[in-house]
């Protein structure tokens, strides 16, 4: 089936000499995989390796057989060509690790609008404003709307977050986060999304990406150790 979508990029792995396998969530169809044949050639000009950086944003043009297997993209374009993401050296370290969090969780054949819409919004302002080092909390913490499992934010008292139950409690258990822990998880859920400055302190930020990924340790089956993590440490320093 010959079709058209809008995809972003979650990953590129490189097949022998030449070519790339591209992970994409698309627009219109979920989850897909492509293989891209030689990529890497001076001859392949419409299809190179250029375009499939972490996050970029396409508009394809492509043949889906639907049975499971690679699919192969025809043509393309950049939908959205950023400005500043891939000159910055922090944006594009943050671009890298997002990306691999998202190849870790996005796992469904099906298109999913109000993710799509979310993903496209927040990297376009990503790119748009200033660095700010808040940026990949506020948007991982964000995705969990999207995912299903956003914290229940409603109770304002209880001393304790409950990851297993996503939600806040008086009854400490083992899983549960401290009250440190928890005063600096509710300290993220009221970043805005137009915080144009970071607020947090460089202990929190590093403190408050081992709550975040342990909460998504529990609500993603089978998440890998990112192991694009050890690149974040050194630009909050």
């Amino acid at each position: 089936m010959q079709v058209k979508t809008q995809a972003i990029v979650l990953s590129a792995l490189r097949y022998q000499e030449k070519s790339l396998i591209v992970k994409c969530l698309t627009k219109d169809f979920g989850l897909k995989t492509y293989f891209i044949r030689n990529a890497f050639s001076k001859q392949q000009k419409g299809l190179n390796s250029a375009y499939f950086q972490p996050l970029n944003q396409l508009f394809v043009e492509a043949i889906h057989k639907n049975k499971g297997s690679m699919e192969y993209i025809n043509e393309l374009k950049l939908m959205y060509p950023y400005q500043t993401i891939s000159q910055d050296f922090y944006k594009t370290s943050v671009s890298i690790f997002l990306a691999e969090v998202l190849s870790n969780c996005i796992k469904e054949e099906q298109a999913n609008a109000e993710l799509y819409l979310f993903l496209e919004t927040s990297l376009i302002w990503f790119d748009e404003h200033d660095f700010t080092a808040d940026f990949h909390l506020w948007f991982l913490l964000n995705v969990t709307k999207y995912l299903g499992f956003y914290p229940d934010d409603s109770d304002e008292e209880s001393f304790y977050f409950n990851p297993m139950e996503g939600s806040f409690t008086n009854q400490y258990v083992s899983e549960c986060f401290n009250e440190e822990e928890t005063v600096l998880f509710r300290k993220l859920l009221n970043i805005p999304f137009s915080s144009k400055q970071s607020l947090l302190k460089n202990a929190e930020r590093r403190n408050l990406l081992k709550l975040v990924l342990r909460y998504y340790e529990i609500h993603i089956v089978n998440f890998k150790q990112i192991k694009s993590l050890e690149i974040l440490p050194e630009l909050f320093q």
